[in-house]
């Protein structure tokens, strides 16, 4: 696994930890490797899971599917040293993922079972504290982050929906011309409220 470290370093979840205390403590939480080729479902929408996924390699999305199997929305993808996924599921007992978790290209993930994270070792050593802490972070500012997409929701129109999260984005970056994690077909595909057609012309406008 220590080919992977770099890329670890970079992930927010294990955040102030160094390399010695990183091999130790991903033996304590049951680490394990697992490789998925583009297009595979890593998790699917109906199961209950009990690790968080980090991605080493490649890149996923975060799918959602109406009853008939439909992708309805697709989330921002999470490439390598990202933010981890499923951690919301597993923390929460008995829940089932209302989504699906897909393989955007060939991508390698480490999983990290949820009750050893939150159940600090023996030694009470200071860096599985540190890790406790910083998941709690990525789960405050995931929360801060669904807020926000309220906000961009409340919103009347799909124009005023798409002006308010591009109004937001600027603000958070500081600047008026940045990328946005989307295509124009996610973007597209993306409202439950409206027509895809009147969200393809808004942001069309928009642009």
């Amino acid at each position: 696994m220590k080919e992977f470290f770099p890329v670890l370093h970079t992930a927010a979840l294990f955040s102030g930890i160094s390399d010695d205390e990183l091999a130790v403590m991903l033996s304590y939480l049951g680490a394990r490797i697992d490789t998925f080729p583009k297009g595979s479902r890593l998790l699917r929408a109906g199961e209950q899971v009990e690790e968080v996924g980090l991605v080493l390699a490649g890149s996923t999305l975060i799918v959602q599917e109406d009853i008939w199997g439909k992708p309805a929305t697709s989330s921002p993808k999470t490439g390598a040293g990202g933010r981890p996924f499923a951690e919301v599921f597993a923390c929460a007992p008995g829940a089932v993922l209302n989504v699906s978790v897909e393989a955007e290209s060939a991508v390698t993930v480490m999983f990290l079972h949820i009750r050893r994270v939150l159940s600090v070792c023996p030694s009470a050593c200071s860096h599985h504290s540190r890790i406790i802490r910083n998941l709690l972070d990525e789960l405050a500012e995931k929360n801060l982050r669904l807020n926000e997409k309220l906000t961009h929701m409340a919103q009347r129109t799909t124009r005023a929906k798409l002006m308010s999260y591009f109004s937001a984005e600027a603000q958070r970056r500081s600047v008026y011309e940045f990328d946005i994690p989307f295509s124009r077909q996610q973007a597209c595909g993306l409202p439950r409220c409206g027509a895809q057609r009147a969200v393809c012309r808004a942001w069309k406008n928009a642009g």
